[in-house]
C-alpha cells in the first residue's frame, strides 16, 4: 500500500507542477461557463422593434408602452405604413415589426397584431414573435407588465423549472458532460501515452509493485482533480451563474462520480491504442468532442435528429449523463427519475473498464 501511495503522490506532483496541465485543467472549465453561460445564449434580449402608427389608437399605445417597459424589446423608431417597416428589416436597422390593426370580430383587446420578423436566424425569429405576443396579448388595465418572463404568466400558458427562458439553465449541465469527459479522458491518454513515449513505462512496470496497480495510482490523481473541477463548476452554477441545484446535492455527486469513471475508463482506452501523445490528443478531439457538442442533445434535441443519428447518439455517454443532470439540477427529481441513465452509465464504465484492462493485459503479455 506505502508503493502504491508512492505512485499516486509521484503521480499528483507531475501534474501540479505542469502549469500547461493546471491551466487546462481549471483554465478551460472557467472560461467555457463563462461563455457559454454568458456569451453563447439564446435569451432574448433588446430586440430592436419599429411600430408601424397607421392604426395606432390609445389602447395600442399602451401595448406597445408595455413591450418597451419590458427587458426584451427596444422600440427604436416609428414608421407610417408595413412597407417601410419591411425595408427597416432588409436592411438590418430592426429585428422585428408590429402593426396594429383592428379586429373584425372585436375578439380580445379589440385588435389584432401583425408581427413581421427577421427570420435569418429562424429560432430566435420564433422567440422573438412568441415573447412579442404574449406581452401583446395580455388585457389592458391595472397590471405590472414589467414581469420576469412574459411566460411567467398568460392564458393557458405556463413553463416549469425554466419560467425566465434562461440558456444557462440548459448549458450548464452539457458544459458539466462535455468538460468532465474531455479532461478525464484526454488527460489520463496523454499522461499514460507520454511515459510510453519517453520509455518510462517500462521502467514503472519493472518496479516490485503490480501493472494495474501503476495504472490505478496514474488515475486517482484525475479523479480527485475532476472531483474539484467539478465542485468548481457547481459553485460557480450557483453564484455566478444562477443556476439553482434543485435536486439533492448527493446524488448529483454520486452521479457525477459515476460519469468521471466512465471517462477515465475511456482515456485507459485511449491510451491503449494510441502511441503518442499527438494520436492520443487527435483521437480525443474526434471521438469525445465533436460526437458531444453534436449529438449528446448538449445544443439540438435528440428526437429531431435523423434515425440513424439517434441510434449514434445513443451509444455517446454524455447523452445519459446530460439528461441525467438536467433532471437532477433543474427538475429538482429524485433518483428514482434517472435510474435508467444511471443504469446505463454504470454499464458502460464496466464495459470501458473490462476492455481497457483487458487490452492492457494483453499489451504486457
Amino acid at each position: 500500500m506505502k508503493q502504491f501511495i508512492s505512485f499516486v503522490i509521484k503521480e499528483a506532483k507531475h501534474i501540479l507542477r505542469d502549469k500547461r496541465t493546471m491551466l487546462i485543467l481549471f483554465g478551460m472549465p472557467i472560461v467555457m461557463m463563462l461563455i457559454f453561460g454568458f456569451a453563447i445564449t439564446n435569451d432574448v434580449r433588446n430586440v430592436r422593434t419599429v411600430v408601424v402608427t397607421s392604426q395606432m389608437d390609445y389602447r395600442t399605445q399602451q401595448a406597445i408602452e408595455r413591450l418597451a417597459a419590458s427587458e426584451y424589446f427596444t422600440i427604436t423608431t416609428t414608421v407610417p405604413t408595413p412597407k417601410d417597416a419591411e425595408l427597416m428589416i432588409r436592411s438590418q436597422k430592426a429585428d422585428i415589426s408590429l402593426t396594429p390593426s383592428p379586429s373584425p370580430k372585436g375578439e380580445g383587446n379589440g385588435y389584432i397584431w401583425q408581427i413581421m420578423a427577421d427570420g435569418a436566424d429562424p429560432n430566435m425569429a420564433q422567440q422573438w414573435t412568441a415573447y412579442a405576443q404574449a406581452i401583446l396579448s395580455q388585457p389592458i388595465g391595472g397590471k405590472n407588465y414589467s414581469l420576469p418572463s412574459p411566460f411567467g404568466e398568460g392564458p393557458g400558458v405556463r413553463l416549469l423549472y425554466n419560467p425566465r427562458m434562461k440558456s444557462a439553465y440548459n448549458f450548464v449541465p452539457a458544459i458539466m458532460g462535455m468538460l468532465l469527459l474531455l479532461i478525464c479522458a484526454m488527460m489520463t491518454s496523454v499522461s499514460i501515452v507520454k511515459e510510453k513515449e519517453r520509455g518510462t513505462m517500462e521502467v514503472l512496470l519493472v518496479s516490485p509493485i503490480k501493472p494495474l496497480m501503476i495504472i490505478v495510482a496514474k488515475v486517482v490523481p484525475y479523479l480527485l482533480l475532476a472531483l474539484v473541477i467539478l465542485a468548481v463548476i457547481l459553485l460557480m452554477s450557483a453564484t455566478v451563474l444562477d443556476v439553482p441545484l434543485q435536486g439533492g446535492l448527493g446524488w448529483i455527486i454520486v452521479v457525477s462520480l459515476i460519469y468521471i469513471l466512465l471517462a477515465l475508463s475511456l482515456g485507459l482506452l485511449i491510451s491503449n491504442i494510441a502511441q503518442t501523445q499527438f494520436v492520443a490528443l487527435l483521437v480525443s478531439a474526434m471521438v469525445l468532442l465533436l460526437p458531444t457538442v453534436m449529438l449528446s442533445g448538449m445544443l439540438f434535441p435528440v428526437e429531431s435528429m435523423p434515425t440513424i443519428l439517434q441510434w449514434i447518439s445513443a451509444v455517446i455517454p454524455p447523452r445519459y449523463y446530460i439528461q441525467a443532470m438536467r433532471k437532477l439540477m433543474i427538475m429538482g427529481v429524485g433518483i428514482q427519475d434517472v435510474w435508467k441513465e444511471v443504469v446505463i452509465l454504470v454499464g458502460m464504465t464496466a464495459m470501458l473498464l473490462t476492455i481497457s484492462l483487458k487490452k492492457f493485459n494483453k499489451r504486457l503479455e
